[in-house]
Formats: structure tokens, sequence, C-alpha cells
């Protein structure tokens, strides 16, 4: 599995520099929804990414690898794409993963509940924020 193609290295992209005009004007930072989410299919290890660099390898976002403490910060796709898991598997993306909430409120409930999977059941309970649309669910598909 490709685990970022060229639409969603577009969206990551266009949000980088979306952050980076905000600094450079002088504007609040922006709270972009996350666009990517990869995750270990045997374990805990879940990230979100909202912003791709230039390098076309670090990802900012946030990071849970399953220990209770997901963080913000950058990570890079070479080394998740290199992680080789048991029974030839390997790091996936979620093809459905679409949400309704910014990275701070991701990373707030991560924090509170100990991981990205247990934030991402609060939120799919939760009603969406204003402005969501229904192409932006929290809920994996049943």
């Amino acid at each position: 599995m490709i685990l970022l193609p060229d639409d969603l290295r577009a969206a990551l992209r266009a949000n980088a520099l979306g952050h980076e005009a905000a600094l450079r004007d002088g504007r609040a930072e922006p709270d972009f929804r996350p666009v990517l989410k990869l995750f270990n299919p045997l374990g805990a290890a879940t990230w979100l990414a909202t912003e791709l660099a230039e390098d076309g390898d670090t990802l900012f976002g946030l990071a849970d690898l399953g220990f209770g403490c997901p963080e913000l910060g950058a990570f890079s796709l070479a080394e998740i794409a290199a992680v080789r898991l048991p029974f030839g598997l390997t790091i996936e993306r979620d093809i459905a993963f679409a949400t309704a909430h910014p990275l701070s409120v991701w990373a707030a409930w991560s924090r509170r509940s100990g991981s990205i999977l247990a934030a991402q059941a609060t939120l799919c309970r939760a009603a969406p924020p204003s402005g969501a649309t229904p192409a932006t669910p929290d809920c994996p598909p049943s």
C-alpha cells in the first residue's frame, strides 16, 4: 500500500505552506484537521499528520507509539515506511480516515484518554463541531 498518495501529499503540503504563511504574516498558527492516519495493524502505534515539510519526508502531527503518552511533533515518513512487522506486515494507512476535528482536539483527547485510538472512540460519540460536513466523520466504517 502506498502510505502517501499524491492527493494526500498535496493536502499535507498545502497545510504546511499555509502554516508557514501564517507565521510569516504574524497571524495565529492554523489548527488543521489531520489529513493522514497511519497505524500498526498489530499494535497500538498510530500517527495523525496535518503537514508535510518541503523535504517530502518530515510529517507534523500527533504520534502515539502505544505507551500512553501521545505527543505533537515531527516524524519521518521514511522511518515509518521502513518498519517491518511479523507476518510480512508493515505500517498501514487508514484509507477511510476523515475527521471533523482539528489536531488540537485530537491531541487534547488523546492525552486525556492515553491514546489516539481511545480518543477516536470518544470523538466518534461526540457531536461534530460546527461547520463539519457529513464527509468528515470521526467514526471508522462498520
